[in-house]
């Protein structure tokens, strides 16, 4: 076996990683653009320029554009999950949980993890008539969420920890004035987060008497 024939598993393993690499970082930038600016708002040829690569390297990793968006969707998703979904994860399920993870939200979009804000609330009004993969997987994440914070509800309810309520119902009620405190929050109101742990404590902020 010749030497070349040797060395060019791990040449090809090296190019792999270096793709793997500057695939993620493209994906990363991808969001902060997009929580700015929409998906609608990416393109190779921009995020080549603002990260000094070429457009053809980024093509060559990306293809289309619809790729590109749904690059950054999942590394939202992964992102979001690290921030706030994990962590939740360490406080006992029920409302213990369910205020983690409205904690965690509001951190998420109070510091915030990425650039213009809530991923979701930038791009989920831009795609909710737009039929096609990128909407699937904006609403497919959003769908998790809304499921994560119903489950956190349910368990709530069947501990006996708050008075019965509608599962669902609730966990559009919290998302939806979490979606509002962020729009609120890039707007500059400093009232926005007391505004929704109001909400959410009027939801689950008393135990259930058995009145």
């Amino acid at each position: 076996m010749n030497e070349s024939a040797v060395h060019e598993p791990a040449v090809t393993d090296g190019r792999l990683l270096r793709g793997a690499r500057a695939r993620r970082t493209i994906a990363r930038h991808a969001v902060d653009v997009a929580s700015l600016e929409g998906l609608n708002g990416l393109s190779l040829g921009r995020l080549a320029s603002d990260l000094g690569l070429s457009k053809s390297g980024v093509q060559t990793l990306f293809r289309t554009k619809e790729n590109l968006q749904l690059a950054a969707a999942e590394s939202a998703r992964e992102r979001f999950a690290e921030a706030v979904a994990v962590p939740a994860l360490a406080a006992p399920a029920g409302v213990a949980r369910l205020r983690a993870l409205v904690e965690r939200w509001i951190v998420y979009a109070e510091t915030p993890l990425f650039a213009g804000g809530c991923f979701w609330a930038a791009n989920l009004p831009e795609f909710d008539s737009r039929p096609g993969p990128v909407r699937d997987a904006l609403f497919r994440q959003h769908r998790e969420w809304l499921e994560a914070l119903a489950g956190e509800v349910r368990h709530a309810v069947a501990a006996g920890e708050v008075a019965e309520l509608d599962a669902d119902l609730a966990a559009f009620q919290i998302d939806a004035v979490l979606m509002s405190a962020n729009t609120a929050l890039r707007a500059g109101d400093a009232t926005a987060v007391a505004k929704a742990r109001a909400v959410v404590d009027g939801l689950v902020g008393r135990e259930h008497t058995g009145a």
